[in-house]
């Protein structure tokens, strides 16, 4: 399966792996969904707690609005959901297996009006 939109992500179980010019064309169409919404949730399915913060470490390097506090008291053992809200600033993780892996980002609104969008499975080291 080609992938050249974001719409092409949502079909997937986990993440696949993208070329350079995917990832360009990607996070351009990402970038102008995140700076229209009002605020993020993010969800990481990881093979370990370490590399599902890292992730979200790596959109916070990304994007300067975006900051999550409290990450080194997060903890779970084997594979890993993490979900993260921005308007919060909540971060949870729990064990789950039988997930794929990637991150999954949902544009919020203020306005009920505005239904919420969610782009992924996009590839664990998307942000870095």
């Amino acid at each position: 399966m080609e992938i050249n939109k974001l719409v092409d992500l949502n079909n997937l179980r986990t993440a696949p792996q993208l070329s350079d010019s995917q990832v360009k064309k990607l996070s351009e169409e990402l970038e102008a969904n995140i700076l229209k919404t009002d605020w993020l949730t993010i969800g990481i399915m990881a093979p370990r707690d370490n590399r599902a913060i890292e992730s979200l470490q790596s959109i916070s390097k990304k994007y300067a609005s975006i900051k999550f506090g409290n990450l080194d008291s997060l903890h779970a053992d084997g594979c890993v959901f993490l979900k993260a809200n921005q308007k919060t600033g909540n971060v949870f993780m729990r064990s789950e297996n039988g997930l794929g892996e990637g991150i999954l980002i949902t544009c919020q609104y203020n306005e009920d009006a505005k239904p919420s969008d969610t782009f992924g499975p996009l590839p664990l080291d998307f942000f870095m």
